[in-house]
């Protein structure tokens, strides 16, 4: 290594040398360096590609090798640079100052001249790896190696200056213009710039918020209206900006609030679509606690949902209302109208107790009251006070209980007691048309079976009207009119059944079956024109004669035409029960004829009526 110092003007030949020095005198570093400056700045500006001829005293001098115990270098040579004391550090930094006059300046000096610091260091003993610097290889001019280059860390960054009053201005005319040209995500960007840089400004702010309205971004435009109306309370156009906003949002009361604390009054312009928002939110509460549908609530909603920003999020009290008046409808389609609209609430919020109240009201609307009773639970998991929750709560577990007490009475066969229970459980909740209609069915059953036909098919039709879908109900009114006697009303029935769903194969058998005791109703009935059960026997048939023909005998009733045409009926009717062919009851009959047919191969007689 090719160390340099001040010590000896005068180089001595040491053996270690790997070269002779030709010049016979040499000048230390510093004296050349401070001698020659002017020269060396002149020398720049030659080509950096020129080498001196060989034997030149510059190129083909060089510097004996010391060793450590040198009195040249006081200190270790496997010393980094970098942990050099403070003055051979200043030293030495000087030196390769002015050694490498091509070095830019990066303003690192004090108001002395001297190096503020030791970042930049070069020729440097110990360095590594020295980069060739005007020809020569590990030397800078030949005077000797070329150290890294040392970059110094700050620990932390230089502060900024904050804009000026000026430059905010200029950030919101920027922002002027971007908003004139409907760009008005930059023109949030500028306004942004002027109120980071003038926070109280109620202007800059305003501004903003009037780009975020065009931009749809109504909450952030609420925001900075706020704002702005505290730094600047009395503000007209903060405050009918403000109430704009308001509007947007679906909240109209507190719109109408802000359009009041404007002076001079605004126009009534401003002020109608905040009203009329409001008068629509007005018409669909009254609907839904005074209707007895939902329709009227779901058009006045459409109506204020009208009035929203463009954009905006429909407000979560509004998504309920509808939710509401979805299950006061209590069809399919709207029961599932209500489940979506719960499950979008639940989406954003799982734990919102109204969201899960709803879904547990359509779940039981349509039955499902297991999952219903699971909702209205989590609901009170989430609020313990929450009233809707414990109110459905209960009553559905009281329904589900008086339910399952007349199912348990209808099985039994004891059909009054099952008609007492399905009564009392139809007082539980008169809205809910889904269960009611499957109660009002199951009574109708317990009628049927007590030969209360009027009754049941007063039941059908209740349970049809709450729930047009329900098949059940219209085959348990077609069997009704059936057995009451009126089979055509029952075919008639049947038949609308089939055209709604001409897939199902039990309705064309149920068809079929009526048509054909459609046809056995328009022949004579004898049991019923004696009265007697077609499983009579031949005592009761006898006595049931006597006493038809003593009622009916035309001397008793002189002023009846029809008596003595009774009377024939009953003789015929008691004839033919009493014959003892007379082999298959009338209910049971399967002949399409109309006549009489006699079984020509000796078997029994089949009379067919």
């Amino acid at each position: 290594m090719h160390l340099f110092s001040k010590a000896s003007k005068k180089a001595k030949k040491s053996p270690d040398s790997d070269e002779e020095s030709h010049s016979p005198r040499s000048r230390s570093p510093l004296k050349k360096s401070s001698s020659s400056s002017s020269s060396s700045r002149s020398g720049t500006a030659k080509d950096e590609n020129h080498r001196p001829a060989p034997g030149s005293a510059r190129n083909s001098r060089t510097f004996p090798k010391a060793g450590p115990d040198s009195p040249r270098h006081p200190f270790d040579l496997n010393t980094h640079p970098l942990n050099l004391p403070p003055d051979q550090i200043r030293r030495l930094s000087a030196l390769s100052a002015m050694s490498d006059p091509d070095r830019m300046d990066i303003d690192n000096e004090g108001p002395t001249g001297a190096p503020a610091s030791p970042s930049v260091q070069t020729n440097m003993p110990g360095s590594f790896d020295s980069p060739k610097i005007n020809g020569s290889n590990g030397t800078s001019n030949g005077e000797g190696p070329v150290p890294p280059p040392h970059k110094s860390n700050p620990t932390s960054p230089a502060a900024v200056a904050l804009p000026t009053p000026e430059e905010a201005e200029a950030f919101k005319t920027a922002g002027n213009k971007f908003y004139k040209a409907k760009e008005y995500k930059k023109a949030i960007e500028e306004y942004t710039k002027a109120v980071d840089a003038q926070p109280s400004s109620a202007t800059y702010l305003s501004n903003r918020a009037a780009a975020y309205i065009s931009n749809g971004q109504y909450n952030d435009a609420l925001n900075d209206c706020l704002r702005a109306d505290e730094l600047d309370p009395q503000n007209p156009k903060i405050l009918l900006r403000l109430a704009r906003v308001y509007t947007s949002l679906g909240r109209p009361q507190d719109a109408l609030s802000t359009y009041a604390r404007i002076q001079p009054a605004p126009s009534a312009k401003d002020l109608a679509p905040a009203k009329s928002m409001l008068q629509h939110i007005e018409v669909a509460e009254d609907a839904l606690k005074n209707g007895t549908t939902g329709s009227m609530a779901l058009h006045a909603l459409d109506q204020a949902e009208k009035l929203l920003g463009l954009g905006a999020m429909k407000p979560r009290k509004w998504q309920l209302m509808r939710g509401e008046a979805y299950l006061k409808m209590g069809n399919v389609n709207a029961l599932g109208d209500a489940q979506n609209i719960a499950m979008s609430l639940l989406r954003n919020n799982s734990q919102d107790p109204e969201a899960l109240v709803l879904r547990g009201r359509a779940l039981y609307a349509q039955g499902e009251n297991e999952k219903a009773l699971q909702h209205f639970r989590q609901a009170l998991n989430c609020d313990p006070d929450y009233r809707d929750a414990v109110k459905y709560l209960r009553m559905v577990q009281k329904l589900d209980r008086m339910k399952a007490d007349g199912n348990a009475d209808y099985k039994a066969g004891r059909w009054q007691a099952a008609i007492d229970k399905y009564s009392e459980a139809l007082e539980v909740d008169p809205l809910n048309k889904g269960t009611n209609s499957k109660l009002l069915q199951n009574r109708a059953l317990c009628r049927v079976q007590l030969k209360d036909y009027k009754g049941a098919i007063s039941d059908c039709e209740r349970a049809i009207s709450l729930d047009p879908t329900y098949t059940k109900a219209k085959k348990t009114k077609a069997t009704a009119l059936g057995q009451s006697g009126d089979w055509e009303a029952a075919v008639r029935e049947l038949k609308e059944l089939q055209e709604q769903d001409p897939q199902d194969g039990s309705i064309a058998k149920e068809v079929r079956k009526a048509e054909l005791e459609l046809k056995k109703s328009k022949r004579k009935d004898y049991y019923k024109i004696l009265g007697v059960e077609k499983d009579a026997d031949e005592n009761q048939i006898k006595k049931a004669y006597r006493k038809a023909a003593i009622i009916h005998h035309p001397d008793k009733n002189p002023d009846d035409e029809q008596a003595a045409e009774r009377f024939k009926d009953i003789g015929e009717a008691y004839e033919t029960l009493s014959d003892p062919e007379y082999a298959t009851p009338l209910g049971s009959l399967i002949d399409d004829t109309d006549s009489r047919t006699e079984n020509v191969h000796g078997m029994i007689a089949v009379k067919t009526l």
